[in-house]
């Protein structure tokens, strides 16, 4: 009944609607398609049935109710504002349903924020969920709060905390050191960043690279937002203004990469075309004119070993703080080229 449900609400058949649910290797040639299936999905809470495969094999499996995480998107209000997030979440829907789980309440800072105003904590009775997923660096003061109100915590970032909790990363500071280096190897010395600096590994790994190629820190090429699309576009509408401009630019994230596009496109007669590289891959890295050059961060495998984690936690399989860290690599595009200068 769920998959006609699900195959109904699509608009596609049941057969496809199992192959996209139920076969992990499955590729779908319509991803629009694909996207409203786990939508349907997740609008009916649909877990996987195992009980055919447990027919065959004559093994008896007595059902149980889903497991269900809550997902918190600790940095921004909304995924729109980074893209990154935003698929990394569609992978984590995806991973919990294969893992018969269910995903429970999307909550925001500004969301945790209000409750907090309202209450003078949280009550571990608010929420049936089993455990919470976080998306992103989770502010020092929030984090007690949450380990009071859910026993099961994982985090997905590219910064590692200070084992306050489960955690899955790929190392920001590894990745900038790669980007960093693929534009170093290419000739280029002023190198602008659009970043965050508060403490940031990306930032960490752009001002290390520096110093170990014997490259000055100047100051004037870095500049400090908050990774979204709109400021990486107005940030390079500050650098177009300069007297002497960059030879590349490292993005800390591909929305901020998406905004120096846009800002270029725009100012196309100008002549300038810097070497721009970033970090993330979303899929719209591969759709910019020209193509953007980035370090891969491993969404799909990332979102795997948190839900992972959290089972196994669950089922008494570790107690103390244990950090995954998967590794990055370079994906080599159109948008770096040779420095001349």
């Amino acid at each position: 009944m769920s998959l006609k449900e699900i195959a109904h609400r699509a608009g596609t058949s049941v057969s496809t609607v199992s192959r996209v649910l139920n076969q992990p290797d499955y590729k779908c040639k319509n991803p629009e398609l694909e996207a409203r299936i786990w939508a349907a999905a997740q609008e009916i809470s649909y877990t996987p049935n195992t009980a055919a495969q447990t027919l065959k094999s004559g093994v008896h499996q007595i059902k149980t109710t889903p497991l269900t995480f809550d997902i918190f998107l600790t940095r921004f209000p909304s995924l729109s504002q980074d893209l990154f997030f935003s698929e990394l979440f569609e992978s984590l829907k995806k991973e919990l349903l294969r893992q018969q789980c269910v995903p429970g309440k999307f909550l925001t800072l500004p969301e945790v924020t209000s409750i907090l105003k309202e209450k003078s904590s949280f009550s571990v009775t608010d929420t049936h969920a089993d455990g919470i997923i976080l998306l992103g660096k989770c502010p020092a003061e929030l984090i007690s709060t949450l380990q009071n109100h859910y026993h099961n915590i994982v985090g997905i970032d590219r910064n590692p905390t200070n084992f306050d909790y489960d955690e899955v990363i790929c190392s920001g500071t590894t990745a900038a050191v790669t980007a960093m280096n693929y534009l170093i190897s290419l000739g280029h010395k002023k190198i602008a960043y659009i970043g965050d600096c508060s403490y940031e590994a990306r930032y960490i790994g752009y001002y290390q690279s520096l110093i170990s190629h014997n490259l000055p820190l100047d100051y004037s090429n870095i500049y400090p937002t908050s990774q979204t699309r709109e400021e990486g576009m107005k940030t390079m509408e500050l650098i177009l203004q300069r007297e002497k401009l960059p030879s590349a630019i490292f993005c800390a994230n591909d929305s901020t990469a998406l905004g120096v596009f846009d800002c270029l496109q725009r100012h196309r007669k100008k002549g300038y075309i810097p070497s721009v590289i970033s970090i993330d891959n979303i899929l719209e890295s591969e759709q910019t004119k020209p193509m953007l050059t980035t370090i891969d961060i491993p969404k799909k495998e990332m979102a795997h070993h948190a839900v992972n984690l959290l089972l196994d936690r669950i089922h008494n399989q570790h107690s103390n703080a244990v950090r995954i860290e998967l590794p990055c690599r370079l994906i080599v595009r159109e948008s770096c080229s040779y420095c001349g200068r």
